[in-house]
């Protein structure tokens, strides 16, 4: 009888121990390699969604204070740094408020980038663009403070289809990736020539006309990223909910599991 209690509090003890090592392996992972992320925002609509659960890869560009917190990577700088890609989805802290934000890169340290009637030009040479139809989604109350609405092209009735040009725009390294517009001549639209500092980067939404971002100056805007302030890279979307909570597992988008970020 005394064995069979004995034996029974082992495995308890021995349960609790697995539990806990579990938790602390977990931690570690995510402190050291992947930073769950969860898409507050519609500023890089289509690529991603409001409410889109992604992990960012933090060891993607090497380590910093950012990506690896608390005592574990007690530096200053970047421990093995790896130059961010151009067209790579990154998210970054904040260099006024310390904030993630998560954008596309588009210029790199030395480049001179500037809008033109709603296009990208980087060193003079202008991104093209072509069409690729609309994006829709309907005009309703959006994610989970339920405080934001869709940009439509046009005017639009509540709980009807909001509208917006598609395009595939090419970066200079073959990247391609999709790019909303609302409507032309938004005050984004056209810009000044932005000459990026070195160790600094350029980022901008894929939904143009409905992100704030490099194109706007600090402290209202993000301005120059000094790559210290880099988390990591978001490469793949897990799952996706189009409801309030992410734990309304109902409202996940089915055609999102596991989908790879371009």
């Amino acid at each position: 009888m005394f064995s069979k209690k004995k034996k029974k509090k082992e495995g308890i003890l021995d349960t609790v121990k697995t539990l806990v090592w579990a938790l602390l392996l977990a931690g570690l992972i995510r402190t050291l390699f992947f930073q769950p992320y969860w898409i507050p925002s519609g500023s890089m609509k289509d690529t991603l969604l409001i409410g889109d659960f992604l992990f960012v890869n933090k060891m993607a560009y090497g380590y910093s204070k950012h990506s690896c917190p608390w005592s574990l990577c007690p530096f200053s700088g970047r421990i093995l740094p790896k130059e961010p890609k151009r067209g790579d989805v990154v998210v970054f802290k904040h260099p006024t408020t310390g904030a993630d934000y998560i954008k596309r890169l588009v210029g790199l340290p030395g480049e001179k980038i500037q809008m033109r009637e709603g296009d990208l030009y980087i060193d003079g040479t202008k991104v093209p663009v072509a069409r690729d139809g609309v994006f829709e989604e309907i005009n309703e109350i959006q994610g989970p403070m339920q405080s934001s609405r869709p940009a439509c092209s046009e005017p639009t009735a509540d709980g009807s289809v909001c509208t917006k040009e598609k395009y595939k725009s090419q970066l200079p390294n073959g990247v391609i990736h999709s790019v909303l517009n609302v409507s032309s001549g938004q005050s984004l639209d056209d810009t000044g020539v932005f000459s990026i500092p070195s160790g600094h980067y350029f980022f901008i939404g894929d939904n143009r006309d409905n992100s704030s971002d490099s194109r706007v100056r600090r402290p209202r805007g993000i301005g120059f990223v000094p790559f210290e302030n880099i988390v990591g890279r978001a490469d793949r979307v897990m799952f996706s909910s189009a409801g309030k909570s992410i734990l309304y597992f109902w409202t996940w988008r089915s055609d999102r599991y596991f989908k790879s970020i371009n």
